[in-house]
């Protein structure tokens, strides 16, 4: 028979239940508690704490032979220290990843927590930046230590007296209801936040007034590497909020990229929309296309004889972002051409009749007629507008007609379809949405 049940208690099991029995007592009470409650989110960390020491042969017997006590490392087993092995289960302390139970089992003078609280900073960064890296330097705050005391909260050679709200077991019994019966449970003492011990006022040292930590400032450096992706995180190992006794918690910055008014980026490529006029479409050019991310001017010179299409795209090599821990290899870029029609006032210059007969010709009538044929009013429309509000969820439905998107594969220019490169960058093929250059 076990030293003492509560565990076994918590879920309604006997102490001979089978992993199955525990199993099945868990998963039936757990959906039984009302999220309303506010004692809800206690209960369920209760039941799982009961659960995974049940379920784990290994802590099981520990706390059948040595009860909560054992668990928290006060008998020992043969040198092992079980707390080791309750901390490891579950992720103690909540600094590491791990689950963090809101209730505890007692304080012992060996328990033992992974590390200080971890402390997560957002920063948000251009792509200018992540191309090419920063140095940041910036002002923390963490707890630290407290250096007057050294961790122990007490003023010179006073000592903590033991807490007599649990009477130094860290810990309170706690009823609550399981059905029609009642059901005790091991709750963290509020009085002493779970150490058993407690400070009189004016035996508290006085530059942490008996809290152990203080506040501390430092100066961190913080290194954007470039080619450095949104989301990515940069970990300062043990520049986090420090707890007497454990090592400190990390500063753990998460990059977020802002969005670029004229660039996209897509894994190590980068996409833009680029302008040029119906002459340049026509004729070709040899100009300055845009200014890229480190300011420099990109010339690009199109191909004798090459047509540009409106939606047309070109790989420039070599011209997208830099891969992260290779400064030295680069993604691609994508230019993607917009073509810019003459205006109204352009047209009233010129000779219009001589401008048709240089022009293609005007089409005729679809072949074969249709039977039926209705007029309709010529009205202008903004597409990206009728997109949001009717089709959502199909943008590129309005897309599907320009089946011949890209140039001539022939000529001396690298397009997109090039080489098996249509899925580079991209997925399924399907070409991103770009913003203007």
């Amino acid at each position: 028979m076990p030293v003492e049940t509560d565990l076994y208690d918590l879920l309604g099991i006997s102490p001979d239940a089978t992993e199955a029995q525990i199993k099945k007592a868990y998963h039936q009470k757990v959906p039984l508690l009302n999220i309303n409650n506010p004692e809800a989110s206690q209960k369920f960390q209760e039941l799982q704490a009961a659960y995974e020491t049940l379920s784990d042969p290994q802590l099981r017997h520990i706390y059948d032979v040595n009860g909560i006590d054992g668990l928290t490392g006060s008998s020992g087993m043969g040198g092992v220290d079980p707390a080791d092995i309750f901390a490891s289960f579950f992720g103690a302390g909540g600094g590491g990843g791990g689950m963090h139970f809101g209730f505890d089992f007692g304080p012992g003078p060996s328990r033992r927590r992974g590390k200080g609280q971890d402390t997560v900073i957002p920063h948000a960064l251009t792509l200018e930046e992540l191309y090419s890296g920063k140095t940041l330097k910036l002002n923390l705050e963490k707890e630290a230590v407290c250096g007057t005391c050294k961790g122990s909260g007490a003023r010179g050679s006073a000592k903590p007296k033991e807490c007599g709200t649990c009477d130094g077991k860290g810990w309170t019994t706690a009823q609550t209801h399981h059905g029609s019966h009642l059901a005790a449970s091991r709750v963290a003492c509020t009085g002493c936040h779970g150490t058993g011990q407690r400070l009189k006022e004016k035996d508290r040292c006085k530059k942490c007034k008996g809290e152990k930590t203080v506040k501390e400032k430092n100066r961190q450096e913080v290194v954007i590497e470039p080619g450095m992706t949104d989301k990515q995180r940069i970990i300062l190992a043990g520049a986090g909020d420090e707890e007497p006794g454990t090592p400190a918690g990390d500063v753990i910055f998460v990059l977020r990229l802002t969005p670029h008014e004229s660039f996209e980026r897509s894994g190590n490529d980068l996409l833009t929309n680029v302008t040029i006029t119906l002459s340049e479409a026509l004729f070709g050019f040899s100009r300055i296309l845009i200014t890229h991310l480190d300011g420099r001017g990109i010339q690009v010179t199109s191909p004798p004889g090459k047509i540009i299409k409106p939606s047309d795209t070109i790989i420039l090599r070599g011209e997208g972002m830099p891969v992260h821990k290779q400064p030295n290899n680069k993604g691609d870029l994508y230019l993607t051409f917009t073509i810019e029609m003459p205006d109204e006032e352009w047209l009233k210059t010129v000779d219009q009749k001589t401008l048709l007969s240089l022009i293609p010709p005007k089409k005729a009538d679809l072949e074969p007629r249709p039977a039926v044929v209705s007029t309709a009013a010529f009205e202008e429309a903004d597409i990206e507008e009728v997109r949001e509000r009717y089709f959502p969820a199909g943008k590129d439905f309005f897309d599907r007609a320009f089946a011949s998107q890209f140039g001539d594969s022939d000529l001396d220019w690298e397009d997109e379809d090039e080489d098996g490169d249509e899925d580079e960058g991209f997925d399924d093929g399907e070409e991103p949405e770009c913003r203007p250059q």
